[in-house]
């Protein structure tokens, strides 16, 4: 089969804890990491497959206390399918084993060694030969709900749990992402990510996981309705509306951006199983998908001057809360590893560069093959 990629870089990921967020107990059963890495691997369109996994450090995927021995077969096994492993996924919330990092001491000491541990075992695969990029991803592990209690003190805790955890990283070489999600205290907003970036001010270890499908929530407002850039009852329709707004929180944020996830969103705010009420993800394809995801993507993946930034050496895709049904059909990874290629056409690079800003691209049409 020809191999009909315009780019090849940055490389194209896939997402491991998809198979565990919004699963359990009150939910459907989790999707085991076996599974998600071989849905992976054998997903391919015209001779492009993906190039590696993200992983998700908390049983019952990969365990933050895993030994020498277990990351030497995890790397075995992942390698074996021709993948390698990108961002790691630190378990800082009080669920996993971690703590509010606005916590009391205890809390954030806790929050603290996880870091240390993800930042530990992602030193490991680095020496092991398995990964060679990507970054530690962590969030306040608190609720903007608490958060708002009192606003200028909280982010103050978060700050400098934060820039404990960047000394901790910077031991094992390691840079660390915070992601903005509606759901996160002093990160539930676009203008409080960059102020909560700034007080930290270790951009050379700590910057920005930008998701599409949680940054764009950041346009309606949820949790901060004072930062909101879209109006109350918003016609979809207006796709050059949505499109300056989406700009604007992406030209805000783009200069810590470190870390990129694709992903499509319907614009509703919902949650299942344990994780907490934040943006649904939705398929590529999805009519009520409100985002031109290749179009958006641009604003993450191209500077205010319109050429890529290179920011990251790969990009993933992130479908947090798919039902099963989905997540077990290996069409929806065809789907998805389509939209990652045209993203990557459209805004990736080769040796000699990416060409211009390609127009509105309709890219869901391709899903079709039109």
């Amino acid at each position: 089969m020809v191999n009909s990629a315009i780019n090849t870089c940055p490389a194209l990921h896939n997402a491991m804890w998809p198979g565990l967020v919004g699963k359990g107990p009150d939910s459907e059963r989790p999707i085991g990491l076996e599974t998600m890495l071989d849905l992976t691997a054998a997903a391919e369109v015209d001779g492009v497959r993906f190039d590696g996994v993200d992983l998700f450090l908390s049983l019952p995927h990969t365990d933050i206390d895993s030994s020498d021995d277990d990351l030497a077969r995890l790397a075995a096994n992942i390698a074996a399918k021709g993948l390698r492993v990108g961002s790691l996924v630190a378990p800082v919330w009080p669920a996993t084993g971690g703590g509010s990092a606005m916590g009391n001491d205890e809390e954030c000491g806790r929050f603290l060694t996880q870091v240390k541990k993800a930042c530990q075992i992602g030193r490991k695969l680095r020496d092991l030969k398995i990964r060679e990029y990507g970054i530690v991803r962590i969030d306040s592990a608190a609720s903007a709900a608490e958060w708002a209690k009192d606003p200028e003190t909280n982010t103050q805790r978060i700050a400098k749990t934060f820039r404990e955890a960047c000394s901790i990283a910077e031991d094992f070489g390691e840079r660390l992402a915070a992601e903005g999600e509606i759901c996160w205290a002093g990160m539930h907003s676009w203008r409080r990510n960059v102020q909560l970036l700034e007080m930290v001010g270790r951009p050379q270890t700590l910057g920005f996981q930008a998701d599409m499908a949680h940054t764009m929530l950041f346009t309606m407002g949820h949790n901060a309705p004072e930062d909101r850039l879209l109006p109350d009852g918003f016609d979809w329709s207006d796709s050059d509306a949505l499109a300056a707004a989406y700009r604007k929180i992406a030209s805000a944020l783009r200069p810590w951006t470190i870390d990129f996830h694709v992903a499509q969103n319907d614009g509703t705010v919902s949650g299942a199983g344990s994780h907490d009420k934040t943006g649904r993800h939705c398929q590529p394809a999805d009519p009520n998908g409100k985002l031109d995801i290749v179009r958006d993507a641009g604003a993450w993946m191209r500077g205010d001057d319109g050429q890529p930034t290179r920011a990251f050496q790969h990009i993933c895709w992130d479908g947090c809360m798919f039902p099963n049904s989905v997540m077990l059909d290996p069409k929806t990874w065809q789907d998805v590893l389509r939209v990652m290629i045209a993203v990557r056409n459209a805004h990736g690079w080769e040796s000699s560069g990416a060409g211009p800003w390609p127009a509105s691209t309709e890219p869901l049409r391709a899903l079709g093959g039109a």
